[in-house]
């Protein structure tokens, strides 16, 4: 055999030895993992594709015939093709309605509506027959005091015990960061939208 075949079989039997080993302590992970409970999510950060990611794991949840719901705040006036898609594979939405908030300019206004869909968010929270809740973009009525922590934490802390819950935005609160399970954040490494390209249907919204 030659130097160089030496050296393929060496490195292959290196490789097999390091996967072996990767392969049993992810095993061994996996082996311990036994508790099985709703989980809450958290996806927060700066960066685009929080809610996309939200409605990723609502569409994913619905493709294992799990039973799913939505609760949109901020965004409420735009299209949305996730809405579109979703509500006809049996998907219910909650929908703010009014928009982003520097559009109304009328705070009171906003906080009546975002309690309007924090009311029907507490119903959704406590059906046992859903799997999964999304709170779209939540985070900024939180940030922006117009719904009470106490409550959302209390109402997270009573839902089913199966029910996972996905909460995306911005600058999620701490004690909500504390509550999850999972929290993602989402970095913002560049955005067309700063070099003034517009945002693309099906693509942004």
């Amino acid at each position: 055999m030659t130097d160089e075949k030496m050296t393929d079989s060496n490195m292959a039997d290196n490789h097999k030895k390091r996967m072996q080993k990767l392969k049993e302590k992810v095993d061994s992970r996996i082996d311990s993992a036994t508790d099985e409970r709703g989980l809450l999510i958290v996806i927060t950060g700066n960066g685009k594709g929080k809610s996309t990611s939200g409605f990723g794991t609502v569409a994913r949840a619905v493709g294992h015939g799990l039973n799913a719901a939505v609760a949109q705040f901020i965004k409420g006036t735009w299209a949305c093709g996730e809405r579109q898609l979703l509500e006809n594979a049996g998907v219910k939405f909650s929908v703010m309605g009014t928009g982003f908030t520097w559009n109304t300019q009328d705070k009171e206004k906003d906080i009546t509506a975002a309690k309007q869909v924090w009311l029907k968010c507490k119903e959704l929270l406590s059906d046992t027959n859903l799997d999964l809740v999304l709170l779209d973009e939540m985070t900024y009525m939180l940030s922006y005091k117009y719904l009470d922590l106490d409550d959302v934490i209390e109402t997270l802390n009573n839902r089913p015990k199966h029910q996972h819950v996905i909460i995306t935005g911005r600058a999620c609160h701490r004690a909500i960061i504390d509550l999850a399970d999972t929290v993602s954040e989402v970095q913002s490494i560049k955005h067309a939208f700063d070099s003034g390209i517009k945002a693309q249907k099906g693509i942004d919204w």
